[in-house]
């Protein structure tokens, strides 16, 4: 038995029938990570000797029949914009030191400490988490499993390489304009960016109140176990949501009979999707029907608000560096430094103008859920492109939002939503599907999903690297 292709269930009911060990499954996992980071470079390092140690203390646990808590024992990596204890946060930036006791966890973080998960390391991210493709001046190009060709997506790409590779089944990512959802949708994984405030975040993002964290991980299945963890108060975050009545993984029974699902395929004709999207996607949206869903194709009412969008994203990232020296800000992937300039200009007029558009957005999908329960889209209207490049060769748009304009939308709002995987294109390459609620209906969009996944319609299973 390939350990590393069982989800976080399977693991935790393995590990209470006494069939296999939480260090059995972390040396298989760490075996996994380190065969394929010369090929994929997912991870920016390794915590062996940690994880081991703490995989011993889990198995200890289980023989005493006293689990630490819901996913003890199980790997999990942290992408590395969060703070993990003990281990440098460098945010893919030559600009941050080494240098320092990195003595506190992130809540999320600090919340599967408690319960006993195992963490294998901490993955790669563009600098700063600031665009929708994995690479960075610290740590280079995050390939695809699929095609080590091409692009892992991002900024959460690392996550979604170590998930879909066996290395671990629970990562953490970050989401603030679908730096969750895009490497999901790429890499053939489920990825959740939940209600802003569902899962508490410290040290605050540059990016501000766009700015989610959530799971990444093999099924809906673990996202909801995952949740149920990570979605708990924490008084470092003055914004974070009260803990939710119930339990995510217990309303994944409840399925998707009855609910009212909007598919919306190209967002009123403002999107060119691919051919085998499209597709893949209508399957899947048929497969809801068939599940007992009341499907009607409609779009929501809102024009693109990428040039909001761009308002708030490059004015966090003109802030996050503000203070840089001119040697620091040399250092900077150009890119990055690029959009530091662009916000740096901005007024606040124009910044007040953006939460105007935000605003709106927010009223116009509010009323859209008082008719629908769920808004179905494709994630990206592509899939996976050539690794090294922010934007597809041949692109009409000079940055990453060009290619990404069914998930910014939603980090404006606030609104949970998720990326499943629905197929391959003719190249093999995976195709996501979005589902996204009203906010705080988190557990909406993870019942449609694990409906999906019971019907077998999602991708499972994990990737031997392309060309292995």
């Amino acid at each position: 038995m390939q350990l590393t292709d069982l989800t976080a269930g399977r693991l935790l009911d393995g590990y209470r029938k006494g069939e296999f060990s939480p260090v059995e499954v972390t040396e298989q996992a760490l075996e996994r990570a380190r065969r394929s980071q010369p090929e994929v470079n997912a991870f920016v390092r390794l915590t062996e000797e940690d994880a081991l140690a703490r995989a011993r203390e889990s198995a200890a646990r289980w023989r005493r029949g006293e689990p630490a808590g819901l996913v003890d024992g199980v790997p999990v990596t942290v992408k590395d914009i969060l703070l993990l204890r003990g281990h440098p946060t460098l945010r893919g930036s030559t600009t941050l030191s080494e240098q320092g006791d990195w003595a506190e966890d992130a809540p999320p973080v600090a919340r599967l400490r408690e319960h006993g998960a195992v963490f294998l390391g901490k993955t790669t991210t563009p600098e700063y988490g600031w665009k929708g493709v994995t690479d960075s001046p610290l740590t280079g190009i995050t390939r695809n499993p699929y095609d080590l060709t091409r692009t892992a997506g991002g900024s959460s790409g690392g996550s979604a390489a170590a998930v879909a590779l066996g290395a671990g089944p629970l990562s953490l990512g970050t989401d603030g304009g679908g730096s969750i959802r895009i490497p999901a949708a790429f890499c053939g994984i489920f990825g959740l960016k939940p209600t802003y405030g569902r899962v508490p975040l410290y040290p605050a993002s540059a990016f501000g109140t766009l700015s989610h964290t959530g799971p990444m991980t093999r099924d809906a299945a673990d996202a909801a176990l995952l949740l149920d963890v990570i979605g708990r108060p924490d008084a470092r975050d003055w914004s974070a949501l009260p803990a939710a009545p119930g339990s995510f993984t217990e309303a994944l029974r409840d399925g998707v009979r009855g609910l009212r699902v909007a598919y919306s395929a190209s967002l009123g004709g403002q999107v060119a999707v691919q051919p085998a999207v499209a597709a893949a996607v209508r399957r899947a949206v048929a497969r809801l029907a068939d599940l007992g869903a009341y499907v009607e194709e409609t779009d929501p009412d809102f024009s693109d608000p990428v040039e909001a969008f761009h308002a708030l994203w490059f004015s966090g990232a003109a802030r996050l560096t503000q203070s840089f020296s001119p040697h620091r800000r040399r250092l900077l992937d150009p890119g990055l430094r690029e959009i530091c300039a662009r916000g740096a200009r901005m007024s606040a007029l124009e910044y007040l103008a953006a939460v105007d558009v935000r605003m709106q957005l927010g009223r116009r999908m509010g009323r859209f859920h008082e008719r629908y329960d769920l808004l179905v889209t494709p994630t990206l209207p592509v899939t996976a492109f050539e690794a090294g490049l922010e934007v597809p060769r041949g692109s009409a748009h000079r940055r990453w939002t060009g290619w990404t304009p069914f998930t910014y939308p939603f980090n404006l709002t606030q609104q949970p939503a998720a990326s499943v995987p629905v197929g391959l294109d003719g190249e093999g390459l995976p195709v996501g599907m979005q589902l996204v609620a009203a906010r705080h209906r988190d557990d909406l969009v993870l019942r449609a999903a694990h409906a999906l996944y019971e019907a077998g319609v999602p991708l499972s299973g994990c990737v031997t690297p392309a060309g292995s």
